[in-house]
């Protein structure tokens, strides 16, 4: 015939299967606190890349708008040049007219001249066509600038996003701190309970 359990030792099996669960718990909220530092530590290494990489846009947009003066200084050297170029034109053709009146005297001269006048044409022609790809060129800089200007726009936005999360994480973490407290408080009582209902099994035991 089996011996049945007394039930002071059955809430003693009890206690002991709840303390084991207890233990479980405490565990695995244990090893999520880790994967949460971890998380945590990874986010924060995430924002310091960011960050560089938004020192780096930074320094490239600089780098175009310096660049973007260069070419306005050129443009504007180039459409002095013209100018003086259109001077001397202007005094070319009074000299050919004057030679014209001289052509007898002055024939070698004046083909000479209209070399030269050739030659002031094409130069005339070539700087047209540089002025008209600098003009593209400083488009093209213009709309790469906003580009820029846009995604530098959506990094700050990402990176407001991130800051975000990693306050709500803290948060969560900060929760996650307390309920740990909280159920060591509760593990110790237990433990305390459990160390009471020895003593008492103990002292029954004797009694017997």
């Amino acid at each position: 015939m089996k011996r049945k359990i007394p039930s002071n030792n059955k809430d003693l099996v009890i206690a002991l299967n709840e303390l084991v669960i207890l233990k479980r718990k405490t565990r695995g909220l244990i090893a999520e606190l880790k994967s949460a530092n971890k998380n945590l530590a990874i986010a924060k290494k995430d924002k310091g890349k960011r960050q560089a990489e938004l020192g780096i846009a930074n320094l490239e947009l600089a780098h175009q708008v310096k660049e973007k003066g260069k070419r306005a200084s050129e443009l504007e050297l180039v459409l002095k040049e013209k100018g003086k170029r259109a001077s001397e034109l202007i005094l070319a053709n009074k000299e050919l007219e004057f030679q014209s009146r001289e052509k007898g005297k002055r024939a070698n001269e004046l083909s000479a001249i209209n070399k030269k006048i050739q030659f002031q044409n094409k130069e005339k022609a070539k700087q047209a066509a540089e002025l008209e790809l600098a003009n593209k060129e400083l488009k093209f800089q213009n709309k790469e600038k906003a580009n820029r200007a846009s995604e530098l726009k959506i990094a700050n936005k990402e990176l407001g996003f991130q800051n975000k999360e990693k306050g709500k994480r803290a948060a969560e973490l900060e929760l996650a701190n307390k309920e740990l407290k909280f159920q060591n408080k509760e593990k110790a009582k237990r433990a305390a309970e459990l160390i009471i209902a020895n003593k008492e099994l103990a002292f029954q035991n004797s009694e017997k």
